[in-house]
């Protein structure tokens, strides 16, 4: 026998450490050579690290949460025969991006369970046994276990990966039925539970206060009638053919763009170490998006110079790339201006935190269709809050206000999008 001491390697240039934030492996453990051991999180990414070696987990860095620097030993390994002792320092496989954490809060309409923290030596999944015809159900006793206590029948609940895991389970919680999922004559009360924060919410939560912290918010909220710009839409809807269907979303990012070039303050970037605002010619407009992992904001590239059916298909494809753990490391990087929507939940109005070291985000609210006194006559109209939030060293109220203004006048006569 032997031990294999397995060292982390350099898992991306210029990255000095990295945070622990899942073992798939336990003291104790067999693994075949390739399982997975851990996940690890850097500044960019999250990477899945893998066993160079079969044999029996001895030794674990550390726990979930823990940061450990490049090199130092990761796991150890007990192998049969005579194994090398030391993993070489070679490039960790591929990494599979993870989202720059935004600082920029998504207001909640409800409480949802709080996830409950994986266990530090979880065992291999095994099938459960199925009625006939049916697929095998993949996850591990202790995610079956609180499945059971919950009352939920894990063949509803969908894999992000190869099994079903806790984070699966937490959102079907929240965003499944929502209904009956308690166990049989239980009133639903749970035992007080301490969650370590850690991961994507751990970085999530430090942007967001270090926005806070460093920038002086002020926030202006305007009405705008999209009567005429939802009939627009309706037409364009209607007429579309094979192109992607049209959410207020790309009419609303086009007139963002186009009342730009009179406000550059607004599409800036802020280095207050160096005292320096950068204000961008190009429109890299990044799009918060919900994901089960947390917030995530994938940026679309050149806004400025893409049509309403070019933005549809981009926010789409953007989107699912981020739901899905596959937006690439340079798609959640380098925006000059953020939008965040809450879609149908809308909400009346939203004081958004601003994405640093940008210097203004953009807040769409709900549609709601409102009676509105017109020529001295009572009118139904579609109404919609427009919010900004802006960061006051660099944009005075004045301009804030007057670049939201510039915008309602396209939304409200839209076919001023389509002018040149």
């Amino acid at each position: 026998m032997a031990r294999f001491t397995y060292r982390l390697p350099d898992i991306g240039e210029g990255i000095a450490e990295a945070e622990i934030v899942a073992w798939h492996v336990g003291i104790g453990d067999v693994v075949e050579e390739d399982a997975r051991i851990a996940d690890m999180m850097t500044d960019k990414a999250t990477v899945e690290m893998e066993s160079p070696v079969a044999g029996t987990i001895v030794e674990l860095a550390g726990a979930v949460g823990d940061v450990i620097a490049i090199g130092s030993t990761l796991v150890v390994i007990e192998t049969e025969g005579e194994a090398a002792t030391e993993a070489p320092a070679a490039a960790a496989p591929p990494p599979k991006p993870s989202p720059e954490p935004v600082a920029q809060p998504m207001p909640e309409p409800e409480p949802v369970p709080k996830p409950q923290p994986a266990p530090k030596a979880e065992p291999q999944a095994a099938p459960v046994t199925m009625p006939a015809a049916a697929h095998p159900v993949l996850a591990s006793p202790a995610v079956r276990a609180r499945a059971r206590d919950l009352g939920v029948d894990l063949a509803q609940v969908k894999a992000q990966g190869d099994r079903i895991r806790h984070a699966d389970l937490d959102a079907f919680l929240a965003y499944g039925s929502g209904q009956g999922y308690r166990p049989a004559g239980g009133s639903g009360r749970r035992a007080d539970e301490a969650v370590k924060v850690i991961g994507m919410r751990r970085r999530i939560a430090e942007n967001m206060a270090a926005s806070k912290r460093a920038i002086p918010h002020f926030t202006y909220v305007e009405e705008i009638d999209v009567t005429a710009l939802e009939a627009m839409r309706a037409d364009l809807n209607a007429n579309r053919g094979q192109r992607p269907k049209l959410t207020l979303l790309p009419l609303l990012i086009v007139a963002i763009c186009k009342a730009l070039p009179d406000y550059p303050m607004i599409n800036a970037r802020y280095d207050d170490e160096a005292g320096v605002v950068t204000r961008h010619g190009s429109v890299h407009l990044g799009m918060a998006t919900q994901t089960d992992a947390g917030l995530m904001v994938p940026v679309i590239r050149d806004a400025q110079d893409r049509n309403i059916w070019q933005l549809a298909t981009e926010i789409v494809r953007l989107a699912d790339a981020a739901r899905n753990g596959k937006a690439k490391s340079e798609e959640l990087s380098g925006s000059t201006l953020t939008v965040t929507s809450l879609g149908p939940l809308g909400g009346i109005a939203t004081t958004p935190v601003i994405n640093r070291p940008e210097v203004a985000i953009i807040g769409p609210n709900r549609v709601i269709e409102r009676p509105v006194i017109r020529d001295g006559e009572i009118v139904a109209a579609k109404l919609m809050n427009l919010s900004i939030s802006c960061d006051h060293r660099v944009v005075d109220g004045w301009d804030a206000a007057s670049y939201v203004q510039a915008v309602r006048k396209l939304l409200e006569t839209p076919v001023l999008l389509f002018a040149d």
